[in-house]
């Protein structure tokens, strides 16, 4: 047995050195283990910076957004319609709806006509903004009203330009937003030129104007000054209602190749003439 530990100074010399690297290498472990754990401190306020940043970025999102304000949905764009996240389809039914003269006046209606998503009409309806009289309808009253559609003759009719609204509401289809249209559109004209200028009452349709007629003419017509058409020009023409600048300078054009106009009437051979105002256009013009 003692021949196996009776090691020359050589041999100790190699296994103490050999003692040392293992003693040497034993504490680079410890150290490199205890590094290399996380420090919680740390770690706890890098979360408290990330969840900081993460708020400041929903912020931005949310002031980066287009502020919405009241708006009333039959009168949407095309841009507003695309800031507000509907698609081209649903925009497309509500300017076809609106073309046909019709309006939506609820949110239900509104979906109804548009098709949008319960998500988006939930985030866009609390924006929508209607007339006051669709807001807040008047509780509508009855009466018994006693509808005499007899043609009268023209002494026997009213004067269109002093009747009141009770007058006009005698008139079967006529209430009281209507002749409320008729009075605020006359008072604004300045009273009524002809009978046909009805056409130009919000809100009025022809079997409407045609009782209308039965009852009321215009006797005494507001005065205005008549537009020659064939020494007008394209200023004075284009005071004229419905007719733009372009109208104007085709009316021009058509009355050097006719040598002037022999008719009213004949306006409705001018290029993109609005032939469906022709009888509106016609109180304001005469020929020489």
């Amino acid at each position: 047995m003692k021949s196996h530990f009776a090691f020359t100074k050589k041999q100790r010399n190699g296994i103490f050195l050999l003692l040392i690297c293992i003693i040497l290498l034993q504490i680079a472990i410890f150290y490199s283990a205890s590094s290399s754990k996380p420090d919680v401190q740390n770690s706890e306020q890098i979360i408290k910076w990330q969840l900081e940043i993460d708020s400041l970025k929903s912020i931005k999102i949310v002031e980066s957004k287009p502020k919405i304000y009241p708006f009333n949905p039959n009168f949407i764009t095309d841009y507003k319609g695309y800031t507000l996240g509907m698609s081209t389809e649903e925009i497309d039914r509500l300017h076809d709806f609106r073309a046909r003269d019709k309006w939506v006046n609820s949110a239900q209606e509104f979906q109804q006509v548009t098709k949008v998503s319960d998500t988006l009409l939930e985030e866009i309806s609390p924006y929508f903004k209607f007339p006051e009289w669709v807001a807040n309808p008047k509780p509508k009253t009855y009466r018994a009203t006693q509808y005499n559609n007899t043609p009268k003759t023209f002494e026997q009719k009213t004067d269109l330009n002093t009747a009141t609204a009770s007058q006009l509401q005698r008139v079967y289809g006529i209430g009281e937003k209507l002749s409320d249209n008729i009075i605020n559109y006359r008072t604004k004209v300045g009273g009524f030129a002809a009978d046909i200028e009805l056409q130009e009452v919000y809100g009025l349709k022809p079997d409407v104007i045609k009782n209308i007629g039965k009852a009321f003419t215009v006797k005494t017509p507001r005065t205005f000054q008549k537009i020659n058409l064939n020494t007008a020009t394209k200023d004075q023409l284009v005071t004229i209602k419905y007719i733009d600048y372009e109208i104007a300078h085709d009316i021009i054009e058509e009355r050097t190749l006719r040598d002037g106009f022999k008719s009213l009437d004949e306006l409705t051979k001018v290029k993109d003439f609005p032939v469906h105002k022709i009888d509106i256009i016609k109180l304001y013009l005469m020929l020489n």
